[in-house]
């Protein structure tokens, strides 16, 4: 088993201009540049109905067949969008409504019901497509006590868990039912941002097998974290892969907080492939020591370079780090064979 790629994550390019603003036209492009595989974003109504492909195999072939004949196969449907709304707190109530229909906004409670009918959609619409992973993201109950100034009120993170739970166990078994697993990008902004809060997660979810990881290492970078010794403690649950890249230069003035600054500025930032600090030679490596063979994924946010740069770079950069697994040891050439006898004699014992 290989990991396959190269694949690129739409949802950054998709606009109004073409090539960009239909999926015929966008996947043309994206194999103009070497990538096998696109990961779509299903609330984009330029690419992709994401009703019409749940409920209707005519049209989830149709998308394929536009697909395939431009040289590209779908990796991922993505709902981080309407993943984000399955849980919000009031305070962010304004910002995430322009993630939503207009006529959901100002309606929190109507808004979430939204989302969770979105997810079963996409469930659907993953299994017509043949797909066995779904990127998506968990929302946040929390995230505004993430520091914990002012103390927090004692059992505010279990309930706060639990609910998690409540809300996200009934769509796992929808994704359980149509053979497909979610994978959330662990995130920054969501509750569920690393190793610690997906265990928890995983707790409030009875372990559900379905309830899965998207690896990217640019948000591990940002945090901190051991992203190497990531894969290894996780790789069970890692069932999708964002290629990202990102770099932390902390100052004397500013650290992993970032200071409310715009990312240019900020101590830690996304960057295009090979301009950041990410060791994708060991990523790769872990990961094919593992054994993922799902997609890997170009997502590209960078502060500095033109996107269009960054998908061009994108392709050739991932395809150099994908490691075909040997299927024999490199000094096989010198084995002596497993004679008993000889094996006895190597450790200086009778025959």
């Amino acid at each position: 088993m290989s990991i396959k790629g190269p694949a690129i994550f739409l949802a950054q390019f998709a606009g109004d201009e073409a090539p960009f603003n239909s999926l015929d036209a966008i996947t043309r492009w994206a194999a103009g540049l070497g990538y096998k595989g696109v990961q779509i974003p299903t609330w984009d109504a330029r690419l992709f109905d994401l009703e019409k492909a749940a409920k209707s195999q005519d049209y989830a072939d149709e998308v394929q067949g536009i697909c395939a004949a431009n040289g590209v196969a779908i990796t991922e449907l993505s709902t981080h969008l309407q993943g984000q709304l399955v849980a919000t707190h009031p305070a962010y109530d304004r910002q995430f409504d322009g993630f939503a229909p207009s006529q959901f906004h100002g309606n929190a409670e109507a808004r979430q019901a939204w989302a969770v009918e979105q997810m079963g959609l996409a469930a659907r619409a993953s299994r017509r497509f043949g797909c066995t992973s779904h990127a998506t993201f968990s929302g946040a109950l929390m995230w505004h006590m993430m520091y914990p100034w002012p103390q927090r009120p004692a059992g505010l993170v279990e309930e706060g868990f639990a609910e998690l739970g409540r809300r996200w166990k009934p769509i796992l078994d929808i994704f359980d039912e149509n053979g497909v697993n979610a994978c959330y990008e662990l995130h920054p902004g969501e509750d569920l941002h690393d190793g610690v809060t997906f265990e928890r997660f995983l707790d409030a979810v009875d372990q559900h097998p379905r309830a899965n990881i998207l690896y990217d290492p640019s948000h591990f970078l940002l945090q901190q974290l051991d992203y190497l010794a990531f894969i290894d403690i996780y790789h069970e649950r890692i069932k999708a892969f964002h290629v990202k890249d990102a770099e932390f230069r902390p100052s004397g003035r500013a650290g992993v907080y970032g200071s409310y600054s715009p990312w240019a500025e900020r101590p830690g930032r996304f960057r295009s492939l090979g301009d950041g600090q990410i060791d994708f030679g060991g990523i790769f490596t872990r990961l094919t020591h593992h054994g993922f063979d799902g997609w890997a994924v170009l997502e590209w946010e960078c502060a500095y370079k033109h996107p269009e740069q960054g998908a061009a770079e994108g392709a050739p950069f991932i395809t150099r780090h994908l490691i075909r697994k040997a299927d024999r040891a490199f000094d096989d050439f010198a084995a002596g064979g497993a004679d008993p006898v000889a094996i006895r004699e190597a450790l200086g014992l009778p025959a």
